[in-house]
């Protein structure tokens, strides 16, 4: 009899608490297992809020580096450039006009054009100076020939025939540059992926220690529940309700802040465009705009936080309740 006493003296408050979400429910007013704001709670909301925040930044940079990349990549395909070294005796002029004439008379090729001592000196500016004059340097000279992308010339052939028309031309058909490239990016393209699984394992092991720690500040409470009849699908639906709208709070938050930052990086850079700084910046990433792939990247970050959330909510309280069942006393 005493210790009959003493499991309901134990017991009491969360008997007390059992009885008040069975009235509410009868009333039809919700009462939660698990209390709506507490300070673990708020920490939850924050942890995914900055998790959320840097996966978007992940999905954002990647995007960008793709973007960029592509857009480089049919740049570069598009155009080759040849370039005559000046030497003692020649006719700089002559022998642009016959690189010219070469590049033309080539099946693949769409236009040839070379490029003006303007526009030579334009290039120079910042390491020679404004008052810089070509003449009086041996400057090589560059001829842009503009190819067809889908059926582009034969390459080596057309490095044969400009070398001997004209043995100081050099053809720079940029393949070298474009293995680097496309290596670059999948190779940050990969270490996004990298980031952003370590991110997304982070989360899963902070709710994971925020659902265990949630049970033990409510623990006599869902040990009453359980041994008095309610099924672990109903206490652990409790618990995945409060963890998903938690989740969504704090990934709406994280993704929102991600998606204002690349906003206001393109704002800056459209408004400072005249500046070496916005110049460097557009040089490599364009004009900052992940598009609507960021976007919608961005969009899957945040639903995928937010039900992960609540999976590992719900996964941690059923295992939970199995390890109860298991460690209760066998009734004799």
């Amino acid at each position: 009899m005493s210790s009959r006493t003493d499991f309901s003296s134990g017991f009491q408050p969360a008997f007390d608490r059992v009885r008040t979400i069975v009235e509410a429910r009868a009333g039809e007013r919700q009462t939660p297992i698990v209390p709506p704001g507490n300070v673990a709670g708020r920490a939850l909301v924050i942890t995914v809020a900055i998790m959320t925040f840097l996966a978007s930044l992940t999905i954002g940079a990647v995007s960008l580096v793709s973007k960029t990349a592509a857009e480089w990549q049919n740049d570069i395909s598009r155009e080759i450039t040849v370039q005559v070294i000046p030497r003692e005796g020649l006719d700089m002029d002559a022998a642009l006009s016959s690189v010219e004439e070469v590049a033309r008379a080539t099946s693949g090729v769409t236009a040839a054009a070379r490029l003006t001592d303007s526009a030579t000196s334009r290039l120079l500016e910042p390491w020679l100076g404004g008052d810089l004059s070509l003449d009086e340097l041996p400057v090589p000279r560059l001829v842009v020939v503009s190819i067809d992308a889908g059926a582009p010339p034969d390459f080596d052939a057309l490095r044969t025939r400009l070398q001997s028309e004209v043995p100081e031309a050099r053809l720079d058909d940029h393949r070298a540059w474009v293995s680097r490239l496309v290596a670059m990016a999948s190779a940050m393209i990969l270490t996004g992926i990298g980031v952003l699984v370590l991110v997304l394992v982070a989360t899963t092991l902070t709710v994971v220690f925020a659902t265990r720690g949630a049970m033990a500040g409510n623990k006599q409470i869902v040990e009453v529940l359980h041994f008095v009849g309610a099924r672990s699908e109903f206490i652990a639906a409790q618990f995945q309700t409060h963890f998903l709208r938690m989740g969504l709070i704090g990934a709406l938050f994280g993704g929102s802040a991600a998606v204002v930052l690349f906003w206001m990086m393109g704002l800056w850079t459209e408004s400072n465009q005249a500046r070496p700084e916005a110049d460097q910046i557009s040089a490599l990433f364009g004009s900052f705009a992940i598009g609507w792939s960021g976007y919608l990247g961005v969009a899957f970050v945040i639903v995928l936080v937010g039900g992960l959330t609540a999976l590992t909510s719900r996964f941690t309280v059923v295992r939970q309740l199995s390890l109860i069942d298991m460690l209760s006393p066998v009734e004799n």
